[in-house]
This record gives structure tokens, C-alpha cells and sequence, in this order.
């Protein structure tokens, strides 16, 4: 697969210091026109009450195509709430016009056994499916590395996508920071509908207590090995875009957020370049 079909997009969390103007110009400026908007950047949107039409005006105003809203949280946990929340995200995003909708499995400690993952994971997938198939959208299941996470491995969660019966609505998030850190050799490239992308150059922190803190965009010195997890899921079918989705707090202040970006991505292409030589 030539490397000039690489699909960069950018999450807010890569300049949540822009608004969201500004944030789809940066991204159609560096000509990676696929974003992801998220509802948790305090002041911004979609947290600020802007609405799904005025979304989508800007969205059209500067070209740019919203592939997903992430996220709807603690999705394979249910409460009296969670279903009337899928289906407020999922009419939000059908009505601003994005694709998917990220599913982020609950990481609160609650850890039990395989099997009750699965279930719990895969009765929660059959009552979103609905609402997804209704509004035209996919869901973007992703699991977290962390050890306190539900749902860790993403072969428990196609084991859930199947036991809920919705291959036709539901993908894998590929996120490579959370792939590193739960140390499983599976990829599933069929089943990955988005990757998301950021490295930890810090050499002091063990992989056990990384968190989201440590994420920095992808460099030389990364420690995730993000450039051999894009090549082989590429080198195994997987095309889709590649998300910038960092959340180091010093990636917030930095003033030309789009000299940054464009670097980590000259990074990548050479890094892959060399390696398909």
C-alpha cells in the first residue's frame, strides 16, 4: 500500500485550545480535511451548547468531514441513563453530520472475568446497535489498556460485537497507546474502523503507570512503537484515517499547533517510507 494513502485526521484533543472554527481550519490547513470532535473539552463544543446544525455549518464552511464524535463513555455499563444518552449523541452526530460514534468502555476498577465482560459488553452492544442502524452511524468500539479497564482486549470486544450480532454497525477503535499498554498481539485490521495515534517519549515512566498525561504527539523517541502498529495494520488490509489524539497537557499551550502536527506527520510518512524500502 503506497504511503501516499496515508488518511490523517485530527481529534480536538490534538488543540483544544482552538475553537472549533478555528480547530476545523487547522485541520483542513494541514490537510488532514477528517476530523473528530469530542464532548468533553470544557468551553468548547460540543460541551458549550453549540448546536448540531451550527457543527455542521462549520464543518461545511471550511470542508472538512466529521468522522466521529468521541465519545459516549462507560458504554458496556449500564445505568438508567445510558441508553438515553447513546441516543442523544447518536441524534447529535446524525444531525451535525458525522459517521461514528466512539464507545469507550467503562475503566473504573470493576474488573470481573472474561465471560462477564463479554456479556455485559455484548448486551449493551445489541441495544445501541439499534439506534445507530436508525440514524445511519457506526460505532467505534474502543477498550482501554489500562488495568482497571472493563474491557482491555479487543478480542473480548469482537467477541461482544458478535454476540450482540452487529459486524454490519460496529468497528474497533485501534488506539495505539492503549494496544501498547495491554500487551495483546491481536490487531483485528478487518474489524478497525479508526486508529488513534499519540506516543510517550518519557523514558522514567514504567508502562504500568503511564496514562493519558504522558501521551505526546508521535516523534523519534516514542516508546509505543506507533510506527511498526500502523504498518502492520496497514500491511493487513487497514486503510482508514489515522487520528492524531494526544492529551499532554504542554500540547495545549503551544502556539503554531499546526507546525507541531505537520512535523509528527512528516515523521510518520518517512518512518513508514523507510521501513516499506
Amino acid at each position: 500500500m503506497p504511503i501516499l494513502s496515508l488518511d490523517f485526521a485530527i481529534n480536538h484533543m490534538a488543540a483544544p485550545q482552538c475553537m472549533l472554527g478555528d480547530f476545523f481550519q487547522l485541520a483542513a490547513s494541514l490537510q488532514a480535511p477528517r476530523v473528530e470532535i469530542r464532548n468533553d473539552i470544557a468551553g468548547n463544543a460540543i460541551l458549550d451548547g453549540t448546536t448540531a446544525a451550527e457543527v455542521k455549518r462549520l464543518a461545511e464552511e471550511n470542508d472538512v468531514t466529521i468522522i466521529s464524535i468521541n465519545a459516549l463513555q462507560k458504554f458496556n455499563q449500564w445505568s438508567d441513563s445510558r441508553l438515553a444518552e447513546a441516543e442523544a449523541l447518536a441524534d447529535y452526530a446524525a444531525a451535525c453530520g458525522a459517521k461514528a460514534l466512539v464507545l469507550v468502555a467503562a475503566n473504573d476498577g470493576a474488573i470481573a472475568d472474561r465471560g462477564v465482560r463479554v456479556e455485559n459488553a455484548g448486551r449493551m452492544l445489541a441495544l445501541i446497535a439499534p439506534i445507530l442502524r436508525q440514524r445511519g452511524l457506526m460505532g467505534l468500539v474502543e477498550c482501554l489498556g489500562f488495568e482497571t479497564c472493563s474491557l482491555r482486549s479487543k478480542t473480548e470486544a469482537v467477541a461482544a460485537i458478535d454476540a450482540a450480532g452487529g459486524r454490519d454497525v460496529f468497528r474497533l477503535t485501534h488506539d495505539t497507546f492503549h494496544h501498547y499498554l495491554a500487551g495483546e498481539p491481536e490487531l483485528f485490521p478487518e474489524m478497525t474502523g479508526l486508529i488513534h495515534i499519540s506516543g510517550v517519549e518519557d523514558p522514567a515512566v514504567a508502562v504500568s503507570d503511564m496514562r493519558d498525561s504522558h501521551r505526546v504527539l508521535v516523534g523519534p523517541k516514542d516508546r509505543l512503537d506507533n510506527l511498526g502498529q500502523i504498518a502492520a495494520l496497514r500491511r493487513n488490509g487497514y486503510a482508514g484515517p489515522l487520528s492524531f489524539e494526544p492529551f499532554a497537557e504542554e500540547l495545549r499551550h503551544l502556539a503554531d499547533p499546526a507546525a507541531t502536527l505537520r512535523q509528527s506527520m512528516k515523521f510518520i510518512i518517512n518512518g513508514l517510507e523507510a521501513r516499506a524500502a
